[in-house]
């Protein structure tokens, strides 16, 4: 379908299935890392979410770290840092120790988003006064620490100034793309679980991009939920763990990673199913064949210069083919 490969990355939350501990997820993860930089994936990105039972990524940085450090060759980062949790500084500290560390392997992806619930942001020390108001500010901030445009600054992250790492911003409504644009850097939409401003996020981001330094042209990344196995009945059963946390989700409860189950049915609402599947509508769940149509509808649809994959499945061995099957068949499609 395309004269050029379309680099295909992977989203991890480290997810804690039903019994199981953060321990067993950190191990996962790095099978999962290890599987990816064999199959060629482009990079490995791990989310921010806090007082999430079923997910062991808070500390994103340090397990950016430990993943990298049992890697070669492949790109780890964020998906992002939800950087009004924190102090930009702080951020740019981290973040330059790791490509300190791992040169040209480190990715700084920052959303906007709290990633939790109003209490959390307080464990947090979240000040709730202006801190979304001073987010442009933030993401300039670290910018110009990483590209050193302030020869003299009265403060700098050490090690971290001059690092030169890539900054992406990343968004789930129109707000991020039209600051991508206007700061001249990539982004990345999550229409894994926020779907609806998609298409017009894109839009917005290519029709204001504004060159930089760091970026000539408009770079967007559509990030999409992957269940693959040999059967469409298989992949859908696997899908079932996903839809029944978005249930618990939409219930203002966490939980551990479920158990896939034959039937749905009995777990949720009308008004739940609508909105899961609302939610999850960026979902391709199938046998090969099935995910081939997908893939190729979504890079027709969108125009996606890079295509990023999540998918939470019980079974580790089932989540680690899953992905095999994926960068099978986007190798076909490039």
């Amino acid at each position: 379908m395309s004269d050029k490969k379309i680099p295909l990355s992977l989203l991890d939350l480290a997810p804690i299935t039903q019994g199981s501990t953060a321990k067993e997820a950190f191990s996962h993860s790095l099978d999962l890392a290890k599987m990816a930089q064999k199959q060629g994936y482009y990079r490995y990105w791990l989310a921010e979410h806090h007082n999430m039972t079923g997910i062991a990524s808070a500390a994103t940085s340090v397990l950016i770290g430990y993943l990298a450090a049992n890697t070669s060759t492949l790109r780890l980062g964020s998906g992002g840092i939800m950087l009004p949790n924190h102090s930009p500084l702080v951020i740019a500290e981290q973040f330059g120790t790791l490509n300190t560390l791992y040169p040209e392997r480190i990715d700084l992806g920052i959303g906007r988003a709290p990633g939790s619930n109003q209490q959390t942001m307080q464990a947090l020390r979240r000040h709730m006064n202006n801190d979304i108001d001073n987010f442009p500010q933030d993401v300039a901030q670290i910018v110009n620490w990483f590209d050193a445009t302030d020869p003299d600054p009265a403060v700098r992250p050490v090690p971290g100034f001059g690092e030169k790492v890539p900054v992406w911003l990343l968004g789930s409504s129109l707000y991020s793309a039209r600051l991508a644009a206007e700061m001249g850097l990539p982004f990345a939409f999550a229409s894994h679980f926020a779907p609806d401003l998609l298409l017009q996020a894109l839009e917005l981001y290519r029709a204001n991009f504004k060159p930089s330094d760091r970026l000539a042209k408009p770079y967007a990344m559509v990030c999409i939920n992957i269940i693959a196995a040999d059967s469409n009945r298989d992949a859908e059963f696997l899908f079932t763990s996903m839809q029944q946390a978005f249930v618990m989700l939409r219930r203002g409860q966490t939980s551990q990673l479920p158990p896939p189950v034959e039937n749905m049915e009995t777990i949720w609402s009308p008004a739940e199913q609508f909105g899961v599947q609302q939610a999850l509508a960026m979902s391709l769940v199938g046998d090969k064949a099935k995910i081939h149509h997908g893939f190729e509808s979504i890079l027709r649809q969108t125009q996606a210069d890079e295509i990023m994959v999540n998918g939470q499945i019980f079974d580790h061995q089932a989540r680690l083919y899953s992905f095999e099957l994926a960068m099978q068949v986007m190798n076909e499609i490039s």
